[in-house]
């Protein structure tokens, strides 16, 4: 699937329409320290089988999204493209 590198889209926070730069939204790095990879980390100690690991059922496709960045205040906005799709995003210059 493929989505424009610049949309002209409103920002909430200027309050006007303005050509956003789109790029794809990528996950950033789980914190080491954080509650639940603790929690996590702490039941695969000891003698006993791995605890949560892989799901059996897959889903169908992934919700596609696209971060739009305003040129003039820089405020990120996250965007879904569609439902569930099996076609990888693409951002093409157009």
């Amino acid at each position: 699937m493929k989505y424009p590198s610049t949309v002209n889209t409103y920002c909430p926070k200027c309050r006007k329409t303005t050509v956003h730069k789109a790029k794809l939204y990528s996950k950033g790095s789980a914190r080491t320290m954080a509650w639940g990879q603790v929690k996590h980390a702490r039941k695969l100690t000891g003698y006993h089988g791995k605890v949560a690991g892989e799901k059996t059922v897959k889903k169908q496709g992934k919700r596609q999204k696209v971060v739009l960045t305003c040129p003039v205040c820089n405020l990120k906005i996250e965007r879904t493209i569609g439902t569930r799709t099996r076609k990888k995003l693409e951002v093409t210059a157009a």
